[in-house]
């Protein structure tokens, strides 16, 4: 089955594109949770942000950064909430990498990211010496 995002780059599925460069494409949410939620996508297939090189990675996040000021000033809102879904663990739904880019205004009952969760264990020496030792292998 193709992949839905790299469709829709390819314009064989219409979308409401707010933004393209050679690289990056950036479009409205078919399913908002806020006006002007839109999804910023790599032109090319990449599953998960892993996958990214590095300078994907940075074409991706300079692609945000010029879109986030005009989204935020064209629907009025205070601030962003930016999120990836990174994995079918997460709820990414198109294993495509996207990043979602959430107008927000105060008070708007929309949460934080750090509740997404059911909550963990304070943390401990273990855990981050875990996480310090798969990071020094990669």
């Amino acid at each position: 089955m193709p992949c839905l995002f790299c469709e829709i780059a390819a314009r064989r599925i219409p979308a409401y594109v707010v933004y393209e460069d050679e690289r990056c494409l950036a479009f409205l949410d078919i399913r908002p949770v806020a006006p002007g939620h839109t999804l910023l996508i790599p032109k090319t297939h990449i599953p998960s942000i892993e996958d990214l090189t590095p300078e994907e990675s940075r074409v991706l996040f300079d692609a945000l950064y010029k879109v986030l000021a005009p989204i935020k000033e064209a629907v009025g809102a205070d601030a962003t909430t930016i999120g990836v879904n990174n994995g079918p663990g997460s709820g990414q739904e198109i294993p495509h990498v996207h990043v979602h880019i959430l107008p927000r205004h105060r008070g708007d009952h929309g949460g934080v990211i750090q509740h997404i969760g059911p909550g963990g264990k304070p943390p401990t020496k273990e855990t981050a010496d875990k996480i310090r030792a798969a990071i020094e292998l990669a």
